[in-house]
């Protein structure tokens, strides 16, 4: 093969890999890679995990959706020992996700002429801002970047909780923290808090470099894809690939009524807690069944969702 061709192709293939690196995700590269996805998506191609199953997912516990998730071989969906801003509220969401890097002046003015030529505003910690929409979740992986590190304050709190109603998951610092928690619902997860802000001067100080958006992204030991469920609770949080939302949401609450009903008939002394504790017997599912049924109207699951339930049951 001719050495000029290559040196040429070789160009061409760095050039498409640093353009797409440097800006959103394509729709066609998104679509590829989340095949299993069959439902609705936005324009952009990010998964639309429909409304209704969010909010069935404020119930579920990180140990059911985990439980879940390693059964079907998702291994690395789950990280722990988050700071938090409204501890006893539970953060659900679509997953937008932010790629930043260690500022570096040459990187950053080709990105910002990027963002020039796709009419971009501002600076580059507001462009993925600027995606989000109602019940997303803005989950940033900014290398827990510390010291002049933090790009949000109450000021972009604001901003992300207008146009998401939602916080943010943040592998960083924060800053302004008492400006966070008076904004009501700013349910968030971070690293870290201090007081100095984010500098994005490519000829002076230059503290991070945004290097992707929408694009797969590491949160301490897990990986997120845009598009993700996002569920962050009791100082953990986890990313449910869209496709999983369902299963998770379903057996969290067959769980839920199963506990409810061990419970009660642990406390009436009709079965002992072997019996509950183990596979249950065919007569004890029975009772189960006809304890649905008896209650039906009053169980924190729907109604609807019960009687899906009991139509697939042979007892």
């Amino acid at each position: 093969m001719n050495k000029i061709f290559v040196i040429s192709l070789l160009i061409v293939i760095v050039s498409y890999a640093t353009t797409t690196q440097a800006q959103q995700i394509t729709r066609d590269q998104l679509l590829a890679l989340t095949p299993e996805w069959k439902g609705e998506r936005f324009a952009d191609g990010r998964p639309k995990v429909p409304d209704s199953l969010l909010d069935r997912m404020k119930l579920v516990t990180l140990e059911e959706a985990w439980a879940v998730l390693r059964n079907e071989n998702f291994k690395h969906q789950y990280d722990g020992e988050w700071k938090t801003i409204n501890p006893d509220s539970v953060l659900v969401g679509r997953a937008v996700t932010a790629i930043f890097m260690p500022g570096r002046p040459d990187i950053h003015r080709v990105i910002d002429k990027f963002g020039i030529r796709d009419k971009r505003v501002k600076s580059q910690n507001s462009w993925p801002i600027d995606l989000l929409v109602k019940r997303d979740v803005y989950v940033v992986d900014q290398f827990d970047a510390y010291e002049d590190g933090p790009t949000i304050g109450d000021n972009l709190g604001n901003s992300i909780y207008a146009k998401t109603g939602n916080g943010i998951v943040y592998d960083g610092a924060v800053r302004d923290v008492k400006g966070l928690k008076e904004i009501g619902g700013f349910t968030s997860f971070f690293r870290s808090y201090h007081p100095s802000h984010h500098l994005n001067n490519p000829d002076g100080d230059l503290n991070t470099t945004l290097v992707g958006i929408n694009q797969p992204t590491r949160i301490g030991k897990a990986t997120v894809m845009p598009g993700d469920i996002v569920l962050g609770r009791d100082g953990g949080v986890i990313f449910i690939p869209p496709h999983l939302a369902e299963k998770v949401v379903k057996t969290s609450e067959i769980v839920r009524l199963r506990d409810m009903f061990g419970h009660q008939r642990l406390r009436e002394g009709k079965y002992t807690p072997g019996q509950i504790d183990t596979r249950w017997s065919e007569e004890i599912e029975k009772d189960f069944s006809k304890w649905l049924n008896e209650h039906i109207n009053e169980l924190p699951v729907s109604k609807s969702q019960i009687q899906e339930f009991l139509k697939g049951r042979t007892w």
